[in-house]
């Protein structure tokens, strides 16, 4: 088990809560009607955190949870420093910490932005895009995509400028990608080295790879995610900062992801 920030705040919520209820049972057994101002300091202390705890473990496990970009895999659709919404209950509602589904809702869908755990280390998340779904047939060929047997349109946006901490991507080509429906820009290196493939994923299982094609670490190098790795879909991006440009970056706020 990874003892991550949900297990902790798993753990706060029902230490606090033990300690609250404890104390009230035991008025209740002597007879005594609840008074702030004898309350010892402990007991307040989890009277106080307990209903912020709960909130807090409710939303993030079962609502959103908020993620912030650390790398540029994801150009140009998410940028180093964007801070994103995730949402938790879309692909079916999962106990925390054990990660366990009691609920089944939607199957993921090709080109969701998902969040997942990274299979080689469940303790790290990934974010990425699904491009194969279980029993789909890949081929990534001279950097073009073919999903069961039909080429993925693409449209060319011209030479892509970077800014602040995507400035080193200036100069890639910027794609329109239609991926079966949902259309997202990617970036190409031409004349970088990629990984070349013909893949049908597993059942189970799904394929993701990030909108930075060239500079992504994803199921071309470590394979698919499993079902039961899956966050959640991100699809808001909340603040974005870059230290590197002009600080806030209001323009980002408020997008919509897709």
């Amino acid at each position: 088990m990874d003892f991550d920030f949900s297990f902790y705040l798993l753990l706060a919520t029902v230490v606090t809560g033990v300690i609250w209820g404890s104390y009230l049972l035991f008025l209740k057994s002597k007879g005594l009607i609840f008074d702030e101002k004898d309350e010892p300091v402990l007991v307040e202390y989890a009277r106080s955190f307990f209903p912020i705890v709960l909130i807090v473990l409710l939303l993030r496990s079962f609502i959103a949870e908020p993620f912030r970009i650390p790398s540029g895999s994801m150009m140009p659709t998410l940028l180093v420093g964007d801070f994103i919404l995730v949402n938790k209950f879309i692909y079916g509602i999962r106990l925390p910490v054990i990660n366990k589904k009691i609920i089944e809702l939607k199957e993921p869908q090709r080109g969701d932005i998902v969040v997942f755990r990274y299979p080689k280390d469940p303790a790290v998340d990934y974010i990425k895009r699904i491009i194969g779904l279980p029993g789909d047939k890949l081929v990534y060929s001279n950097k073009r995509l073919t999903v069961n047997d039909v080429p993925v349109e693409e449209v060319s946006l011209g030479r892509y400028q970077g800014l602040g901490q995507g400035e080193d991507m200036t100069g890639a080509e910027e794609l329109l990608e239609n991926l079966t429906g949902v259309e997202h820009s990617i970036l190409i290196r031409n004349g970088t080295p990629t990984v070349e493939f013909v893949y049908v994923v597993p059942e189970g299982n799904y394929f993701a790879m990030g909108d930075n094609r060239d500079n992504s670490n994803d199921s071309r190098y470590w394979g698919p995610v499993p079902e039961a790795n899956l966050v959640g879909k991100a699809f808001f991006i909340w603040m974005s900062w870059d230290w590197q440009d002009k600080g806030v970056g209001f323009s980002r706020i408020g997008t919509v992801l897709k």
